[in-house]
């Protein structure tokens, strides 16, 4: 399973791919417009094979595997900045641009640069205080942007994958476990993070998903694709 799909692109190059794929070609200095990657990714150029939650799901999952891999030093800053910038270029074109999404990004960022500052390096005792008040503050706003950004999340679209389907109930899950944990504070805990999405069970196992329903039937489900070119997931009952 592919969850790095933003290594050395940049935005205009993700644009540039996804739209060439479609055979679309434009000036580079004209993809500025979110609104064509916007079509790209909700439509795509086959039939319900990539969707908008699912290119989301795998923007989220690339944006914390890019912390984790380059959170451990101040001098790798700029590298956390492309992240979050990439991260916001999916949400523009998933979700159709979010200025509290956006925020919760900034925020983010802005905790892990404050977090690795405090740890790394040597800070006047009255500063470490302020910061430590900082990110008290930061944790206050990131806690009431995030129903917000469910809201919105939730009026998304899931096309080709049908609402009721099991696709569109993993999309739901995932997409709410994906918020939840985004910007959390603590170690993931031993037990796979879960949600409920109407009468079925998601879980989140990292590289997969697991949907039951309420009848006790399982489905295994995965995402695949590429986020520059869109991504799906696809579920498959377990016997």
């Amino acid at each position: 399973m592919r969850w790095i799909f933003w290594l050395g692109r940049s935005p205009q190059e993700i644009f540039f791919r996804a739209i060439e794929r479609c055979g679309i070609l434009a000036p580079m200095e004209k993809l500025k417009g979110m609104c064509l990657m916007l079509a790209v990714v909700a439509y795509g150029c086959s039939a319900g094979a990539y969707t908008p939650g699912a290119t989301l799901i795998a923007g989220l999952k690339q944006y914390e595997g890019e912390m984790r891999l380059r959170g451990s030093s101040l001098s790798r800053w700029p590298e956390r900045q492309q992240a979050g910038g990439a991260l916001k270029t999916v949400i523009t074109a998933t979700l159709g641009g979010s200025a509290e999404f956006y925020r919760l990004v900034d925020l983010d960022a802005r905790k892990r640069e404050y977090l690795i500052t405090l740890r790394e390096t040597s800070v006047r005792p009255e500063r470490v205080e302020e910061m430590k008040n900082e990110l008290v503050k930061m944790d206050e706003e990131i806690d009431a942007l995030k129903p917000i950004v469910r809201a919105q999340i939730a009026t998304m679209p899931i096309q080709g994958e049908g609402q009721q389907g099991v696709e569109g109930v993993a999309t739901r899950g995932l997409l709410s476990l994906a918020l939840d944990g985004f910007s959390a504070n603590g170690a993931r805990g031993i037990e796979a993070p879960s949600t409920k999405v109407d009468q079925y069970l998601v879980t989140d196992l990292g590289t997969f998903a697991t949907v039951r329903s309420p009848d006790g039937q399982a489905h295994r489900c995965v995402l695949f694709g590429a986020v520059e070119e869109g991504a799906g997931i696809k579920c498959d009952a377990v016997r």
